[in-house]
């Protein structure tokens, strides 16, 4: 897939994998939305159907389109299996790859030839790829439900701090269309997602992340 515009991602522009760890400035709740308070509301039952169709789908691959903070667009293909794992291979000739193996997400530049390494508990990512989306505990902080989209807002400010995850989903399938990782500065990156095919099966190295060899770079580099 040729995207409109081709940029050099930086770690803020992988935002929309949600690899910004939480800060100090309070999150903006979109106009419109349902407000719901941990403990005085119960999930609105969309809500919860949405995630359970969502939480079901062990695996599924794609495209996508990721549009940054300031308007910068790039894309690619992506692969997801359930529970943890995830991976981005976007286009362009710096050939990044964010791969998340359950337990960490490396961001690999192979061009600039870096390797970032972060945990994936401490990232928003982690709600969107857990084996089951948990909405309890005041994880949802807003729900928004229209004719051509419902749409969740997630947090959970004792991991990754006030950065926040905004998954928009089609009402009538519950499919995942697009979502938004809100940074602890309240910056946007969104993540939207065609061609979906759900199920299959993805070689065993497809999510595998290459520590010594991430180890060995860093301790190069410094």
């Amino acid at each position: 897939m040729k995207t409109s515009t081709e940029f050099a991602l930086t770690r803020r522009q992988v935002l929309g994998f949600g690899l910004m760890l939480g800060g100090a400035a309070a999150l903006n709740l979109v106009p419109g939305y349902q407000l719901v308070a941990a403990a005085q509301a119960a999930v609105p039952p969309a809500a919860q159907k949405i995630a359970d169709h969502f939480s079901s789908v062990k695996s599924m691959s794609g495209e996508f389109v990721q549009f940054g903070p300031k308007g910068e667009q790039t894309g690619g293909k992506f692969f997801l299996e359930r529970p943890g794992k995830i991976r981005f291979n976007y286009d362009g000739s710096s050939n990044f790859r964010v791969i998340s193996d359950g337990k960490s997400v490396v961001i690999l530049n192979k061009k600039l030839n870096t390797s970032d390494l972060y945990p994936l508990s401490k990232t928003p990512l982690k709600l969107l790829l857990d084996d089951r989306i948990d909405l309890s505990g005041g994880r949802v902080k807003a729900v928004k439900q229209e004719d051509d989209l419902t749409t969740i807002k997630l947090s959970d400010k004792s991991v990754f701090g006030n950065a926040t995850i905004t998954m928009m989903f089609d009402p009538k399938t519950y499919e995942l269309r697009q979502w938004t990782i809100t940074d602890a500065q309240g910056k946007d990156t969104t993540v939207m997602i065609f061609n979906v095919k759900e199920g299959g099966n993805f070689p065993a190295d497809t999510f595998a992340i290459d520590y010594t060899a991430n180890r060995e770079l860093n301790t190069r580099t410094r």
